[in-house]
């Protein structure tokens, strides 16, 4: 009985692993929202310029999919010409606490590797 609770307990532990890793995984979600988390409010190329090397196409689907998640917030600017922002949302702020763990551990590994 005990082992079939323990079972249970760890299938959905692994299911909310999973759902987390569906969202944030790949190369690029988890620096754009650290930039965001950062800067508050960025605009494409601003965020084009702080995550290095991301081409426009795969930043405009990443935040697509972001913003779909409601991580962050596209917002348009009724100005001349239309500025459009994104924006961290309380939701991805929350993400904040993943980031900073994940910079210690990267620190930590890198050390441990590297020597640096």
């Amino acid at each position: 009985m005990k082992a079939l609770k323990e079972t249970k307990d760890c299938s959905r532990s692994l299911l909310a692993i999973r759902d987390s890793l569906d969202l944030l995984g790949g190369k690029w979600k988890i620096p754009i929202i650290g930039a965001l988390i950062h800067f508050k409010s960025a605009r494409f190329i601003e965020l084009q310029h702080a995550l290095d090397n991301i081409t426009p196409r795969m930043l405009s689907k990443e935040l697509k999919e972001l913003e779909i998640n409601q991580l962050i917030e596209r917002k348009v600017i009724s100005t001349q010409p239309i500025a459009i922002t994104y924006e961290i949302t309380a939701h991805g702020e929350s993400c904040s606490s993943i980031l900073q763990e994940l910079e210690k551990w990267g620190n930590e590994h890198r050390k441990k590797i590297i020597g640096k």
